[in-house]
């Protein structure tokens, strides 16, 4: 049955391509986490009623968060070619594909990032700040803590989004399904790859979503 429906599909390319689709989406992913949330805290610390309310720095951050959501990512990954190469030393491989995922996934993420902590109960951080405890303290003991499952179906949403990353990437040869389903499939009129390459990305997709979904219902329980 499986080689009628798929007859050019070769299990260890696939098995290779998919392992390479799960380490750039799971690298990128922790890369997009800690970026993200620096950007999403500069964001909402420094915002109005913020505990660093600083309107420089402000909208210097959400200038550089906007002007980087905008920039379609395709283009984005040729842009940061100069920046890849000297970093990676390659522009082409799985590798040379996590610059310009982290770049474009940070700030998606971290207007995720704001809207979460902008969603923490105020009478939280004023019972903190009237019993004296630090900056840092509220941050990491209060702030974050509430936050968190708010954080964590956001991290997965982004998640998501990498993924599809990885695929465009792929096709400038980045390696995993999405250059596997382009270059083995499209270009050679082998649909039945493109089509199986399709599945294994949906399923990837649905796991990080049942995982996601798991950790934020755990964490909200507590």
């Amino acid at each position: 049955m499986f080689e009628k429906l798929f007859p050019n599909v070769k299990m260890e390319d696939m098995v290779e391509a998919t392992y390479e689709t799960l380490y750039m989406t799971a690298v990128s992913v922790f890369g997009t986490f800690v970026l993200g949330l620096m950007l999403g805290l500069v964001l909402y610390l420094s915002g109005p009623g913020g505990m660093w309310q600083n309107k420089i720095l402000n909208w210097l951050t959400a200038s550089l968060v906007n002007v980087f959501r905008a920039i379609p990512f395709i283009i984005l990954i040729l842009l940061l070619f100069p920046f890849t190469d000297f970093l990676m030393g390659t522009i082409r491989g799985p590798g040379a594909a996590l610059p310009a995922l982290i770049v474009g996934g940070a700030p998606f993420y971290a207007r995720l990032v704001e809207i979460a902590l902008k969603e923490v109960d105020k009478g939280v951080l004023e019972a903190a700040k009237s019993m004296g405890a630090k900056y840092r303290t509220i941050i990491f003991k209060v702030l974050l803590p509430e936050s968190m499952p708010a954080l964590i179906s956001g991290i997965t949403v982004t998640a998501i989004a990498l993924i599809g990353y990885t695929a465009v990437a792929g096709v400038i040869g980045a390696g995993g399904l999405g250059d596997f389903a382009y270059f083995y499939g499209f270009q050679r009129r082998d649909f039945d790859v493109v089509a199986f390459c399709t599945i294994l990305i949906v399923i990837i997709v649905f796991i990080f979503q049942f995982i996601g979904d798991f950790a934020s219902r755990k964490l909200d329980k507590r």
